[in-house]
């Protein structure tokens, strides 16, 4: 997947980069470059840092460190050596670029009456690079489905970062636009009208409001826009049948939310949470959760062999468990499988 980042890379960053193991840069899902310091990769649930040589495992002492000019050439690609067009992302604190890769900036923040106006004195990145991965909702899309009113189940999908919620999301609004409801669980039902509001142009990576991933051919997008505004937009104009969201959390989200359920329109959204319990310390969560605003609650984890879903059904903010769902099979190389212990010499990161 390095290639994937190539043309954003500096020349020396890239090949610093090149010199990895082909495991792991099949693997990279992360490419942290800061200035005067190590330059480090994450890959297959785990991290570690890359030298002069290639391969310098966890130890930072032996790592390539990039230089200003590297960082300066860097963040020229990918603003399109146009700051003053970028004063909105940096104000974010990211960049997302063709393909769906996100970069994470850290550097001086510029304030204008107590608030964040935008970044100055770049040094930092984060390179988190985007997968599309086919078929990893198969075993998921049956639980969705409610047969008795021929509906589909308003679901939210937790998990702490880099656990592949938007892979899982990106593959439901696929599934769900295609017909594809899983071998005889939803045989005779349409393809739905999926909506996608896309803030980060994650989901399905946008070019001039064009996807560049697949989507499935009855999907709708509105792309760089904050979600609640986006769902709100969504249910006036396009009618959808299933709304897709990433990362909720603000009280705005949660009245969107509710607006969709009075319409009777499902949602599908994610949160940053390792479990039902932890997201409900959350208060739009949780009252969201009491309300019955969501019927299911599906926990994600990634696994030496791929992702694996726990299904939880909720009603009235009370969760009774269900059946861990089998692993599902994902690729070894795209979706973060264990490399041979003989490759390299990784670290652990500490998300459970």
């Amino acid at each position: 997947m390095l290639n994937g980042v190539k043309h954003l890379l500096p020349a020396e960053i890239y090949q610093m980069l090149g010199k990895l193991p082909a495991e792991v840069q099949e693997s990279l899902e992360e490419i942290r470059i800061r200035e005067g310091r190590p330059l480090e990769i994450g890959f297959a649930g785990g991290y570690g840092f890359t030298g002069e040589n290639g391969w310098s495992g966890i130890n930072p002492q032996e790592a390539y460190k990039p230089s200003s000019e590297s960082c300066r050439k860097l963040l020229e690609r990918i603003t399109n050596h146009s700051l003053y067009a970028m004063e909105e992302e940096l104000r974010r604190g990211y960049i997302t670029v063709a393909g769906g890769h996100r970069i994470g900036l850290a550097g001086r923040t510029v304030l204008e009456g107590g608030l964040v106006r935008g970044l100055r004195d770049v040094s930092g990145f984060n390179i988190r690079i985007a997968r599309d991965i086919s078929g990893v909702a198969d075993r998921l899309m049956p639980r969705l489905l409610e047969p008795l009113r021929g509906s589909l189940l308003s679901a939210l999908l937790l998990a702490p970062p880099m656990q592949g919620k938007t892979t899982m999301i990106r593959d439901i609004a696929r599934s769900a636009s295609y017909g594809r409801w899983g071998q005889g669980a939803g045989r005779g039902w349409p393809a739905r009208k999926v909506g996608i509001v896309d803030e980060r142009s994650e989901i399905a990576a946008c070019v001039r409001g064009v996807p560049t991933f697949d989507v499935g051919p009855r999907t709708d997008v509105i792309d760089a826009c904050p979600k609640a505004e986006g769902m709100m937009m969504l249910l006036r104009s396009m009618s959808p049948e299933l709304l897709i969201v990433d990362e909720i959390g603000r009280v705005e989200d949660g009245d969107a939310i509710r607006e969709a359920a009075h319409a009777g329109v499902a949602v599908i959204a994610t949160a940053h949470a390792a479990n039902l319990e932890e997201a409900a310390r959350r208060p739009v969560l949780n009252r969201l959760l009491e309300e019955g605003a969501f019927e299911l609650v599906i926990e994600l984890r990634r696994t030496a062999s791929g992702t694996a879903h726990h299904v939880i059904a909720v009603k009235n903010g009370k969760g009774q468990p269900g059946a861990r769902s089998p692993t599902l099979p994902l690729d070894r190389t795209s979706a973060g499988a264990p490399l041979p212990a003989a490759a390299v010499k990784i670290g652990r990161g500490g998300s459970p």
